[in-house]
């Protein structure tokens, strides 16, 4: 098996034969995407506990390298709701320095499995464990954002889930019930919106007016997130609301490219972030490919080449922290609004980072006055949309190791963090895999014929069904001597080297015994493994007759 090193772009591919008309959809639906990410990623840096410029230059630049360098046609990279959580805890614990040691190392991590083509693995991470960590992250990212809904007068929030529900708890003499409405109207609002334009809303049946009609079709293209920000800032503006906003809190939003910063480097100081560097690696490998297959779902584009995609997202988070930015990955919601405003190639995902560019270059200092708690409602409206809720009502159709899976993982986020609630959610589903398996392998004994013992042998013989292999060894030593063995293999279909050390016993007891030990009907991949092995030639140079078969 030789190795070879593949980059190539979507990018490359898509411009093959790109016309005027395909430019036009890919402009609308990267301006609009531009207008739903320009909140979020102000949102989400932060939610996470940096200053707001962090998710707009992380939308800018890691979006615009995602879009150039990956491997999705649709893909749209930036800062994401999912690393909220663990941001804020990373920053809590190590400092934004260290932040951004263990980001870039991330893209080194993420370029890498890309390199050695190991983007199709995380396909293999359970569905349970995905569900279960995304609800578990809706949780926190919903808990994080109380403090800013409710206008709580509360310096710095802990990271731990539980000390945030205490902080709460004590601080709710600050509540402020302008914040509060606002962020209830926000919330209110974004769910309402869509539903305006639906085919059953009533303003359907006054388009048979022309003024009406176009103000509706503008409206219906106005992304709610957009609509929510404009209209509760002007609001809050206007009336003089006693609420914080970002001016209040960050001073202010540089206008001008961000500089560029390198942090003090040492190998120590590495070591010491190996956990925090794994958990960003792996929840962006996770998101950004889980991301890219509903995109494959949702339109008939070249689907996604999961190594590309893994090796434009370490680079662009290598790239990003020393811009100030944080870690990024590919996006869901605004992916999809990329699928369903007509974007058919990565540039689309350009334009949406220039235009958010265009915008911080332009109108940094309107965004100033926006108010926290509607930006929190953003958040919550995002974190109800980002859970799978009605999972947990279908865990009775399903299996216990599945129910096991779920609910540990969720629990195991909210409670601890995401690196403990994936590291043993990983190490469950193998456990329970492999006694499903082991349950799976069976040894039928067949009736004796004087010193023949006849044995059938059913499904994987691995390390985890091993010691089923010892009813055989026992029936040997308490057979007849010189006894003829013949195990029947045609129903096992695969063999490890401890199934293989497992047979090496059973002939080692049978030859003390003076017997000898035949193999039948062996499939093609186990027949290979004891050929490889030399097993095969030990069973042959001590038989007494020709190998019965395989």
């Amino acid at each position: 098996m030789t190795f070879s090193f593949a980059f190539r772009p979507r990018l490359l591919d898509a411009m093959r034969g790109y016309t005027r008309e395909r430019f036009m959809h890919d402009l609308g639906a990267g301006l609009t995407v531009g207008i739903v990410a320009l909140p979020l990623a102000m949102a989400f840096a932060i939610a996470s506990g940096l200053k707001p410029e962090a998710g707009l230059w992380t939308a800018i630049i890691a979006g615009l390298l995602i879009a150039l360098l990956g491997g999705s046609n649709v893909q749209i990279g930036g800062p994401a709701g999912a690393f909220i959580v663990i941001v804020y805890g990373i920053v809590e614990r190590y400092g934004l320095a260290n932040l951004m040691i263990c980001t870039a190392c991330a893209g080194v991590l993420l370029f890498a499995m890309g390199v050695l083509r190991l983007g199709r693995l995380v396909r293999y991470v359970p569905v349970s464990i995905v569900i279960g960590f995304t609800n578990g992250i809706a949780v926190l990212i919903a808990a994080s954002q109380l403090k800013d809904w409710l206008g709580l007068e509360i310096a710095k929030m802990p990271a731990d889930f539980f000390a945030q529900l205490k902080m709460l708890g004590q601080h709710m003499n600050t509540f402020n019930p302008y914040a509060f409405s606002l962020g209830l109207t926000c919330v209110l609002g974004l769910y309402i919106w869509p539903k305006l334009w639906s085919d059953r809303s009533p303003i359907q049946y006054a388009l048979e007016l022309p003024a009406v009609r176009r103000a509706a079709t503008v409206s219906a293209r106005l992304p709610g997130p957009i609509v929510a920000l404009a209209t509760l800032t002007w609001f809050a503006w206007y009336f003089g609301l006693p609420v914080e906003t970002i001016g209040t809190r960050f001073g202010s939003i540089p206008q001008g490219l961000p500089a560029l910063v390198l942090p003090e480097f040492s190998w120590e100081t590495v070591k010491l972030l190996v956990t925090p560097t794994i958990t960003i690696a792996l929840l962006g490998a996770i998101e950004s490919l889980l991301c890219a297959r509903v995109a494959d779902q949702l339109s008939s584009l070249p689907r996604h080449d999961p190594n590309q995609e893994l090796m434009a997202q370490g680079i662009a988070n290598f790239v990003v922290p020393f811009f100030g930015g944080m870690p990024a990955t590919g996006t869901i919601a605004r992916t999809v609004t990329n699928v369903r405003s007509g974007g058919t190639t990565p540039v689309a995902g350009v334009v949406h980072a220039l235009m958010i560019a265009l915008v911080v270059m332009l109108a940094a200092p309107l965004a100033l006055l926006v108010p926290l708690s509607v930006l929190a409602g953003i958040l919550l409206f995002v974190a109800w949309n980002m859970g799978e809720w009605h999972e947990f009502t279908q865990l009775k159709k399903y299996s216990t190791h599945y129910r096991m899976l779920m609910l540990g993982t969720f629990f195991l986020t909210v409670v601890f963090d995401l690196t403990v609630a994936v590291q043993v959610g990983l190490v469950s589903a193998c456990v329970l895999f492999i006694t499903r398996m082991s349950s799976i392998f069976n040894v039928e004994r067949l009736p004796a014929q004087g010193a023949l013992l006849q044995f059938r042998l059913y499904g994987s013989l691995f390390f985890g069904a091993v010691a089923k292999i010892d009813e055989i060894v026992e029936a040997v030593e308490t057979g007849p001597k010189e006894p003829v063995v013949v195990l029947d293999a045609l129903q096992l279909v695969h063999i490890d080297t401890s199934g293989l050390d497992s047979l090496r016993q059973v002939h080692k007891v049978v030859l003390a015994r003076g017997g000898t030990l035949h193999l039948e009907n062996l499939q093609p991949d186990p027949k290979q493994v004891l050929d490889r092995a030399g097993f095969s030639a030990e069973l042959a140079a001590n038989q007494a007759s020709p190998e019965v078969s395989g």
